[in-house]
């Protein structure tokens, strides 16, 4: 599977002493960009990590006892199919480490580790994971959209729901939910669907993952819209790993022109792994104060993960509701610019979640749904497709658009220089010693 350029690469280290684990990671800082290290000190564990977490690069140390090399490479190949393995060997070792090349293992590195053998050996399998196909041609790659709000109650939801059903008919193109509000899920009831297939089917599944498989797991709904649903909450028993995230995200871009995702709290590592993916990050708040208070805190965690301001567009709710904050008053609280307002009808709002038939498609001349289209408008122009195929067709019904209807009245993004407190640290180590 092809490394995405938004992913952090993860490198599995297995070895009984943690003192490689540093030393590989005083190699790769500063070397190696966007990476993390997972380390385990027992065969049996990485083992289960290498299924878990699905690593772009394992590591093996021959320093694990009553471990045979060459039988443990093999196990590991058999776990994740297609990863690159290396074997760090000592100098006098060197049959060994031929039982293991022969056992599956793409090579081998003696020690003491040298950091330029180490970063090659590393960079090289990288560059093989990211180059094209010469057979073949650029894949294009779906969008991606996050949806997430400081708080629950904001409309988040519906206008995530009504922009796929929008992108479905406007854009003409294929779309796919996932629902990762994993403590509150809603999609289900929003749309009226009603499917025992989750995200919790694809979890154990993960070092098979193809598109075949993704669909038979996908909820259909009438607008042609595909979905992704989240189990009841409880079921999972955690929240699920920055990995597994970002191989779900993968496979969805390579399969849908856009992906849409409802995102919902805590902003944990999960809703991190999700909103690294993001081409855009849509950020929906009601025009009140308590709200701009979250709102702002929200907007710093963002920053200081590095996220740019340029990704974040803020979507005022009930813009035009009676005694709510304006506009240009929210711009100045929060010192960032609105990217688009949609009209306050929340009877309409509330009749269509409970009838899981969204407004743009039960009441199409509504303010609300004309709202609605405008801001699908707005993106299929600020999002265009990834490949020149599609980029010609996206010209052409964008000047056709033009022509037969003329500018739309759409509030455009004024980005205004925002300084992060801080930015997305490019190494981290995790350790998993048992």
């Amino acid at each position: 599977m092809p490394l995405m350029e938004y992913e952090t690469i993860r490198i599995l280290l297995i070895s009984a002493h943690e003192s490689m684990r540093d030393q590989v990671q005083s190699i790769l800082q500063g070397r190696l960009a966007n990476h993390r290290i997972y380390w385990v000190s027992q065969s049996d564990l990485g083992l289960r990590r290498t299924e878990e977490l699905m690593p772009h690069l394992i590591l093996v140390n021959t320093d694990l006892p009553a471990t045979p090399m060459s039988y443990f490479v093999r196990e590991l190949g058999s776990r994740a199919p297609g990863v690159p393995i290396f074997v760090l060997i000592e100098p006098d070792a060197l049959s060994e480490a031929s039982q293991a090349v022969l056992a599956g293992a793409r090579g081998f590195i003696t020690k003491p580790l040298r950091p330029d053998d180490l970063v090659s050996s590393i960079q090289e399998v990288l560059r093989q994971r990211q180059a094209p196909q010469e057979d073949k041609p650029a894949q294009p790659m779906g969008r991606v959209i996050v949806f997430c709000a400081p708080k629950g109650g904001t409309g988040r939801t519906t206008l995530a729901v009504n922009t796929a059903v929008g992108l479905a008919q406007k854009a003409g193109e294929s779309v796919v939910m996932i629902d990762a509000d994993l403590a509150a899920p809603a999609l289900d009831v929003a749309l009226n669907l009603q499917s025992a297939r989750t995200i919790a089917n694809l979890l154990p599944r993960l070092s098979r993952l193809d598109e075949e498989l993704v669909r038979g797991v996908l909820a259909r709904h009438a607008s042609g819209v595909q979905v992704l649903l989240a189990p009841p909450p409880g079921v999972l028993p955690q929240s699920i790993p920055l990995p597994q995230v970002q191989q779900i995200v993968a496979t969805l871009r390579r399969t849908f022109a856009w992906v849409i995702v409802d995102l919902g709290l805590p902003m944990n590592e999960t809703a991190y792994a999700f909103l690294d993916a993001a081409d855009r990050i849509v950020l929906s708040i009601l025009p009140e104060m308590v709200g701009l208070r979250n709102t702002r805190l929200m907007l710093g965690q963002l920053y200081e993960r590095g996220y740019p301001e340029g990704k974040i567009w803020l979507v005022v709710n009930r813009a035009t509701l009676a005694g709510g904050v304006k506009p240009k008053d929210i711009e100045g609280h929060l010192d960032i610019s609105v990217a688009f307002t949609i009209p306050d009808d929340q009877p309409l709002a509330t009749h269509a979640i409970n009838r899981g038939v969204p407004a743009i498609l039960s009441h199409r001349r509504s303010a609300l749904a004309r709202g609605y289209r405008q801001f699908v408008q707005k993106i299929i122009a600020e999002l265009p497709p990834t490949d020149q195929e599609g980029r010609l067709r996206h010209a052409a019904r964008a000047s056709l658009v033009e022509r037969l209807l003329g500018k739309q009245p759409v509030r455009q993004w004024r980005a205004r220089p925002k300084k992060a407190d801080g930015l997305r640290a490019a190494s981290t180590v995790e350790g998993n010693d048992g």
